[in-house]
């Protein structure tokens, strides 16, 4: 009986944590949406916005910074959810032998339901904000999708031109600054590739994937390997007809 004690009270504290992230999921869902109306409503071109609204765009940037930080380290850490299965059998267990132990007025079986799905996805974070963006423009009937795909590939087209312009490159003085601008760059492309019609790949698309590829390919794999993963395995339209032979390559 020691073991499976010692083991319950080792991963409590480990699942309050997850919760506490699944609901600051939340509230990044809430504040993207937010952030999103206010860089893209009338009267004001993308451009215009995020030259007024700098503080906005650079909060924008921030969350983006954080959500490929986190999945990251998620993808990283199978840990994460064997440990949160446990938790789930043993409450489960629980619950057949009419017991409730005292963590379950933390996370009881709804919430670990919820959390479950979460932590599922691969990039539980990014999907949250893919699905944020996507209702923001399904709800937003009004508002011309060009409207926030364009902030979208400006903000991409702005990070590229920074990561890959040595005049810009020069002022970076360390390498967080240079990975900062590659996961926001990462995050805006998935972003324009879940809510445009035909995906970022696509030649019509206004983001230079090539460009923004084989800047990501210039830096050290260890550093770019997730981000580089993260355009393979969570955009919508990288397996598209319409996306070309050449950027699959670089892909690979």
């Amino acid at each position: 009986l020691q073991f499976p004690l010692l083991a319950w009270n080792a991963v409590c504290p480990l699942v309050a944590k997850l919760k506490r992230f699944y609901e600051f999921s939340l509230r990044l869902e809430n504040a993207l949406r937010s952030l999103l109306e206010a860089l893209t409503s009338p009267p004001y071109a993308p451009m215009q916005h995020l030259e007024r609204e700098q503080a906005l765009a650079k909060q924008f940037a921030e969350i983006l910074h954080f959500t490929l930080s986190f999945d990251e380290l998620k993808m990283t850490n199978p840990a994460i959810q064997n440990d949160f299965s446990y938790y789930r059998r043993t409450i489960s267990r629980n619950r057949l032998n009419n017991q409730q132990l005292e963590a379950e007025n933390e996370v009881n079986n709804e919430m670990a339901n919820r959390m479950s799905l979460f932590y599922a996805e691969a990039t539980p974070m990014l999907k949250t904000l893919s699905n944020a963006t996507t209702k923001f423009v399904s709800e937003n009937k009004t508002l011309p999708i060009e409207d926030t795909t364009d902030c979208l590939s400006t903000m991409a087209c702005v990070c590229r031109v920074m990561l890959e312009t040595p005049e810009y490159r020069c002022r970076f003085t360390n390498t967080d600054t240079m990975l900062f601008c590659m996961r926001v760059m990462v995050g805006v492309i998935i972003l324009y590739d879940h809510v445009h019609p035909v995906g970022a790949f696509a030649k019509t698309s206004k983001i230079d994937m090539k460009g923004c590829i084989k800047v990501l390919k210039e830096q050290p794999s260890n550093s770019v390997e997730g981000l580089l993963n993260a355009l393979r395995y969570t955009t919508r339209h990288l397996n598209d007809d319409s996306t070309s032979k050449q950027i699959r390559a670089l892909l690979q």
